[in-house]
């Protein structure tokens, strides 16, 4: 680079490249219905590229911009559009794929179950050289609740342990620690308590009760199956 025309001239050039010379964060943002399912493709190869990308996935388990289809987001025995009698399969852990790079920094949140997790969970991925993913719980219209109540709904879905709060961090590995941090604890209330306060629940309890019932023992099992398999990971012992 030739500065020219004396002090004004310099000043001119380094303007010219001011750009280059501030680290740039790069964030990626979009829904479940992207990152789940249609659009997985692309994440994954993101995520596999090793690139210094953020992505944050905002997870409403719904397609929501489109009237509320199912997604491979959507939970077991919810009920949504082409899953009228409840959704029959588990919801898809999109946070465990990307774990499984091992180069990939992964954090599950959710804003009112636990706000300064959530904080650290931004900061450590944006410190993070090299692909981060957040999974941030949104809660949605589709969902059938009070939106005003949101925050409290996400506190309940991580109280029942259905949305384990959680941060991976490759670098800690480096330094011969664990990577995953569990930053929830056991679930301490049903299961039922967080579904039932949904519609997207309800309406199947009271068209198909037999089916419902069926469906939420078998999703009560999902919980307990992830959190263990998660607590496992974390090297979490707890004296019985």
């Amino acid at each position: 680079m030739q500065a020219t025309g004396g002090a004004d001239g310099l000043v001119q050039s380094l303007l010219s490249v001011a750009d280059a010379l501030v680290r740039k964060s790069v964030w990626i943002i979009g829904g479940d219905g992207w990152a789940y399912d249609i659009g997985f493709g692309g994440l994954d190869h993101v995520l596999a590229s090793g690139r210094d990308v953020n992505i944050l996935v905002l997870d409403t388990e719904v397609y929501s911009n489109t009237g509320g289809q199912a997604s491979k987001s959507t939970p077991r025995g919810a009920v949504a559009k082409f899953a009228a009698r409840g959704k029959g399969m588990p919801k898809k852990d999109l946070g465990m794929l990307a774990m499984a790079y091992g180069n990939v920094y992964v954090a599950r949140v959710a804003m009112g179950a636990n706000d300064q997790q959530t904080l650290h969970a931004f900061l450590e991925a944006e410190a993070y050289d090299g692909p981060s993913l957040i999974i941030a719980y949104s809660h949605c219209i589709a969902h059938g609740i009070d939106i005003r109540k949101g925050l409290d709904q996400q506190k309940l879905a991580v109280q029942s342990g259905y949305w384990p709060l959680y941060r991976c961090n490759p670098a800690l590995a480096e330094q011969g620690k664990n990577p995953l941090t569990l930053d929830s604890k056991e679930p301490t209330i049903p299961l039922e308590q967080y579904a039932y306060n949904e519609t997207r629940y309800r309406m199947l309890l009271q068209s198909d009760e037999k089916r419902a019932e069926e469906l939420m023992q078998l999703a009560k099992h999902d919980v307990q199956a992830r959190w263990q398999q998660y607590r496992e990971m974390a090297d979490i012992h707890h004296n019985e």
